[in-house]
Order: structure tokens, then sequence, then C-alpha cells
């Protein structure tokens, strides 16, 4: 399509050097991604400035720079005439803008709901998905496994373990309206408010679940960090808020002016949802559910207090989308859970494998809790280092899980730019008895699932613990298929 740069509107360019219109058929914000007729971001990232790559992408095919340096640009527009160089102030901000006008506004032909917290917002993305397509609303979910539409998922080569860069974020908006879909639920990290991935977005409703220390070598500080959660309320028309989180949840109660929903595992809190009488079955468990004076039992395939927790935040979600609390609890048996969260695995010799992504002490401490409800002989834990995250949590893993465990298993998911060993070492801290016979090392990930499950016995419980789950480990920059479940599969097929 024919853009015109001095026409845009709501996107401030301060200087357009060479011609104000170009045919432009592609974004991108990657010299590597540029195609004929692109237009190239040239963001400055943790550890790169897109400035340093502007005439690789001009070779690539780019018509069009975003950047912030005149004099550079000047230069630049000499030997390259053909080429529009636009100056602004923030190439972020402008790209978000940017790729949402590009993309047709499709977010707003959407229903979207933003869900941050430390723990919890890949569970409750699949949740508010798979509740609101029961609910006869077709939507897709964006984060960390994955791109979905309310049917099946999608094939994305994704920009960000969770939530992606405003380009590719547009893009997918697009491509759910295209399936069908009138709703978008999306995982809202912190890093991506702080790097404006989200700028110009309005969420019709936000979902906190709850906070604590997490992603401290990116922020720097903790106060910092949750300013950076606060903002995507400010993005909201609606909010679903856990009470029971006295970190950010009261803060949020006392400074959001929109329509609220409050949750709470607490029978006596003043919470507009609350669960009590929680059990386990072997299908999932039930629950007693308090709303508006009203008693309701509730069925629902999922595992954990917790996700009885999580479990209530998509239910406040359906009903600001004014669904009725009849209709919601009639398919709640049905509910979807995500991959990779509280999966169970059945193995030989009535062995049970768990896969649960949990990467924070806290996600750790709340798992464990639940999988001891369960019966078993011994119970088999790996945990990870993870390469790409705050190294000052490492060792926090390790005192929480020993002693809690028969058998541990210390590995590494995503180790990117770092040795391994290095990565296990600091982990190996957090031990009182780093030399115990029963804490085992493995320097990958695919050796520590297959440790975990050599350790195995009959009746025993294996779980999988840390990292995320984007099919690939993050190793010297490169993303190295990975898959937990194929490793499991291959395993018990050649025993």
């Amino acid at each position: 399509m024919i853009i015109q740069f001095d026409r845009l509107e709501g996107i401030p360019i301060k200087h357009i050097i060479g011609s104000p219109s170009q045919n432009v058929l592609h974004l991108a914000y990657h010299s590597k991604q540029v195609k004929n007729s692109s237009v190239f971001f040239s963001i400055k990232g943790e550890n790169e400035d897109g400035h340093h790559y502007t005439e690789e992408a001009i070779h690539q095919g780019a018509v069009a720079v975003f950047g912030t340096s005149f004099e550079y640009f000047e230069v630049l527009s000499e030997r390259y005439p053909h080429c529009t160089f636009l100056l602004v102030e923030d190439v972020r901000k402008t790209m978000a803008k940017f790729a949402k006008s590009y993309f047709d506004h499709c977010d707003e032909k959407l229903k979207t709901i933003g869900v941050t917290g430390t723990n919890g917002k890949t569970t409750v993305a699949a949740y508010v998905r798979s509740l609101l397509t029961l609910l006869k609303l077709p939507a897709g979910s964006i984060g960390t496994t994955g791109i979905w539409c309310s049917h099946k998922k999608l094939m994305y080569k994704k920009s960000t373990p969770t939530t992606p860069e405003a380009i590719d974020l547009h893009q997918i908006f697009h491509d759910l309206v295209t399936f069908g879909d009138e709703a978008a639920v999306m995982e809202v990290s912190s890093i991506a408010i702080d790097q404006q991935r989200v700028e110009g977005l309005l969420f019709d409703i936000a979902v906190h679940t709850n906070f604590s220390e997490e992603h401290l070598e990116y922020h720097k500080t903790i106060e910092h960090y949750k300013q950076c959660k606060l903002k995507l309320f400010d993005q909201a028309a609606a909010a679903v808020i856990n009470i029971d989180d006295t970190e950010m949840g009261q803060e949020l109660i006392n400074t959001f002016t929109g329509p609220v929903i409050t949750y709470s595992l607490t029978n006596n809190s003043k919470a507009t949802l609350k669960a009590c009488n929680i059990n386990s079955k072997e299908i999932g468990s039930t629950f007693t559910l308090l709303f508006k004076d009203q008693v309701y039992q509730v069925e629902v395939p999922v595992y954990g207090e917790y996700n009885i927790a999580n479990v209530l935040s998509a239910i406040g979600t359906a009903l600001l989308l004014n669904f009725t609390i009849e209709d919601i609890i009639r398919v709640l048996p049905h509910l979807a859970s995500p991959e990779g969260r509280f999966q169970v695995i059945k193995g030989p010799a009535n062995q049970k494998i768990i896969l649960d992504y949990a990467h924070t002490p806290v996600a750790l401490t709340r798992l464990l809790q639940e999988v001891k409800k369960l019966d078993y002989q011994r119970l088999i834990v790996m945990i990870a280092g993870i390469g790409i995250r705050d190294f000052n949590k490492m060792p926090k893993m390790a005192s929480i899980i020993e002693g809690q465990a028969d058998e541990i298993v210390v590995t590494v998911d995503h180790p990117g730019f770092h040795n391994p060993n290095k990565i296990i070492d600091q982990v190996m801290t957090g031990f009182l008895n780093p030399k115990a016979s029963n804490i085992h090392r493995a320097p990958t990930r695919k050796e520590g699932v297959l440790k975990a499950l050599s350790l195995g016995e009959a009746n025993d419980i294996i779980l999988l613990t840390s990292g995320c789950i984007n099919g690939a480990q993050i190793v010297q920059g490169k993303h190295v298929p990975h898959s937990d479940e194929d490793i499991i599969e291959s395993y018990y097929v050649a025993l």
C-alpha cells in the first residue's frame, strides 16, 4: 500500500528526509526480517542499537527507516536517495502506533483482555480463551505457550517469550479477526509494558494475578517492576483483581477507577468472587463459589488451589463481558488448560510425570504444596537455573526444594550466552548440603529430563519444573528445538 508519511494521524514525525511517500508491503524491527518495500524501525534493544543495522536493512529492501539520529540520516540520505528517513522522538512508541494503523486497527475489532502478574499469566490466558470460546465468544490467545486462535494453535516464530513486539502483535490481531475470532487474551509482561509493545492499546479488561520478585535482571529494582505492571491498568476499561495479593492487589483496588471484579480464596474476604471447600479429584477439582450472596457448586478439570484462583479470574473476566454466572458455571467442566501447566503424563508402573514450568520461588512453593496432596511412593523433582533470567533467584529455588523431594535434578533452561555449569553452580549455592547424594547435576535440559526419568521407580511422581515452553532452548543466541514431551515419549518407547 502507498503510505503518505506526512499525513499519518497520531504519529508525530519531527522531520522527513527523502520522498514523503513509499509503497510499503512489510514492517520490520530486525534487519534480517527486512524484505522488499519494508519499513524498518531502528529500535534500541537491551544489547543492540538498530541504527547500526540501518544500511543492512536498506540493502535487504527497506524503503523507509524510522530512527532518532538526524545527522546519521542526513548522511544515509545522500547514499540512498530512494529511501525515506523519518526522524522521531521514540522509535518504539512510533512502531506500535504505526503497526496498529498499518494492520487496520484490528485490536479495536476484538474484545481485548490483558493479563499481568508474576505467576499465572499463561494459565489465566488459557482459561479465559477456553471459557469465552465455550460461551460462544470465539477467542484467541497470545503468550508463553504460543499463539492460538479459538480452535487451533497458529504457527508463528515468536519475537519474544511472552508478549510479542508491536509489529507481530498487530499482525496477530489481524489474523485472529481473519479467522473469525471476536476476542483476544494476551499475557502482558512487565518488560513488554516498559518497552511499549502494547502502546496505543486500550484493553477491555486487565487481569491481575499476583506480584512477587521477578525480572530484576531487567528492572533492577522491584519498585520499577511493580510500576511497569501497574501501567497496564492505565490502558484498561475494566479490571479483575486478586484481592488476596497484598503486594499489588490492594493498590489497584485503591487506584483503579473503572468497573472492577475482585476474587479471593479467603471465605471472609470482601471479594466479588470467593472460592471455598476446594477438593481434589481424579478428574480435577470441585469447589463452592460465592457470588452476590448466592452459593454455587462448581466442577473444573484443573488441579491446585492456585489454579482455582486462576479460574476465578477467568470467571470475573466473563462476568465483565456480560455473561451470566449460570452460563459460566455450566461450561466450566469443559475448561481447557494450557500446555505444561500441571500437565500429567502417565508412565509405566503407575508413575506420574508432571510438567509444570514453575520458574519462580512462589510458583515452585505452591506447586509442591499441590503435588504433595497426590498419592506417590517417592517424589523426584527437576529444577533449573534460567540463563536469561535473574540469577539472584536461582539459589532460592534450591533452598525451597531441599528436603522436599527424594531425588533432585539441577539443570539449565535457556542458558543463553552463559556457561551451563556456571548457572548450575549458582543454583547449587542455595542448598545447605550441595554434595548430598540425592542431588544430581545435568548441564542441558534434555539431560536433566532423562536423568529425572531414569531415577523413577514404581508409583513415583517425577516433577519437571522451571522455564518456558517455547519449543526451543535459547543457546548462544540460537533457538535449538526442544520438547520435554518428545523426550519423555522417546525414553519410554526405548525401554
